[in-house]
């Protein structure tokens, strides 16, 4: 590890914020879940529609980071906006996502680029998505027209959460059967929708994940991986969704087989990767039958997860002793209406990894979710913002106090949690 300055992060630590296009953009007709957000589904409260209009405020958005001292911006390009229909790869798109580039350079802000944040090209999902046959190949080809555009981009994410995509696919089940591999692997509903980590909501009601589904989507991401790397000089890797299980007594084996299901079988498909994305905001126990609810309580957030600052130490510490990869914390946070219990909830997060660190974990950086409240996959009401959008109006961007606290730590490099 690099000679660390105050305290104990390495000196090139990476503070930052994240978004997904789907959720920020606005109007994105060509993806998968704007056709389920149309088709009547009861678990999609709402329509994404105008989302934060970034499509078009990128600008300020990235200013807006920049002014608070973060250094990194977690954006994702949108599939469906580049490819909207198959073998149709469009060149304007291709220069917007250029511009947002060019635009974190300019703030002096590096670019932390996703390639796939839940969202597909409608034709894709309709076509089987990522169980169909030549999937590889479609989402290859896909990254392949992207790379010219990383010339000068230093971190790049291949998928978001892969062990949630097939949760994903399920919800967004249209009556026409626009589901991709969801409906091929697995047949159950998916429980109501809540957040970035929808899954953790529904995890307890649904079956085990499906682990042809995970061999699949490994193959893309190594595919993707080989591509990336002989064309950019990017470091690359996925994020993983990570719960922080936990086994109660006497359950030490079916924690394990969930666990290795749920994240194991993503991690080792990580091997040989710059590094892994892990994304955490709360933690569950796992009983005889599996993950247990989060039962009702007032301590919980606005998407029904259990108050566990602690679950990113976990994570973090859990995954460095099991895999020994370098590690990005690529999304941790809480959907709140309030600003102080966010500021509360991150203090005790970082301190965890803080402590993981100090105990021998690689981390390299730190992206928030989210920098803007968005559209959280089926309504606008868990905020996870570290700033409010009025989408009523002039989708005004207004700071709360948690986005000039993050960037008093991030100036500290961690030390200053005050």
């Amino acid at each position: 590890m690099p000679p660390t300055v105050r305290g104990v992060l390495r000196d090139d630590f990476l503070w930052g914020a994240a978004t997904a296009a789907h959720q920020i953009e606005g109007n994105n007709v060509n993806a998968d879940f704007w056709a389920a957000e149309h088709a009547g589904l009861p678990h999609l409260k709402e329509p994404s529609g105008d989302a934060c209009d970034s499509y078009h405020r990128f600008g300020e958005d990235i200013r807006l980071l920049a002014e608070a001292g973060l250094k990194a911006y977690r954006f994702s390009i949108e599939w469906a906006r580049i490819e909207p229909e198959r073998g149709h790869v469009s060149r304007a798109e291709l220069l917007h996502y250029r511009d947002m580039i060019d635009t974190c350079h300019a703030f002096g802000v590096e670019p932390v680029i996703t390639l796939h944040h839940f969202t597909s090209p409608h034709w894709f999902a309709a076509a089987g998505g990522f169980m169909a046959a030549d999937a590889v190949e479609r989402f290859s080809a896909y990254v392949a027209a992207v790379c010219p555009i990383l010339h000068d981009v230093n971190w790049v994410v291949t998928v978001n959460e892969p062990n949630i995509l097939a949760l994903f696919s399920r919800m967004t089940a249209t009556p026409e059967g626009a589901a991709s591999e969801g409906a091929a692997s697995e047949a159950n509903g998916a429980g109501e929708a809540g957040s970035d980590q929808t899954a953790t909501v529904a995890m307890a009601q649904l079956p085990m994940p499906s682990l042809e589904f995970a061999a699949r989507i490994g193959e893309v991401h190594r595919a993707a991986v080989q591509i990336v790397r002989e064309r950019t000089d990017a470091k690359v890797g996925w994020a993983i969704a990570a719960q922080a299980f936990t086994p109660t007594e006497g359950n030490e084996a079916v924690f394990e087989k969930v666990f290795h299901a749920w994240e194991g079988a993503y991690y080792e498909a990580s091997a040989g990767d710059d590094f892994v994305g892990i994304q955490a905001y709360t933690s569950q126990p796992v009983d005889a039958n599996g993950p247990v609810p989060h039962p009702p309580s007032p301590e919980n957030s606005l998407a029904g997860w259990a108050y566990r600052p602690d679950a990113l130490g976990i994570n973090v510490a859990r995954v460095w002793e099991k895999y020994g990869l370098p590690i990005f914390v690529t999304e941790n946070g809480i959907a709140t209406d309030d600003d102080t219990r966010r500021i509360a909830y991150t203090t005790g997060a970082l301190q965890g990894m803080k402590d993981a660190v100090a105990d021998g974990a690689e981390v390299l950086g730190y992206t928030h979710w989210s920098l803007l409240d968005n559209y959280e996959w089926g309504s606008y009401t868990p905020t996870f913002g570290l700033i409010a959008v009025n989408r009523a109006g002039d989708f005004e961007r207004t700071p709360k106090p948690s986005l000039a606290w993050l960037g008093r730590v991030a100036a500290s490099n961690g030390e200053d949690l005050g």
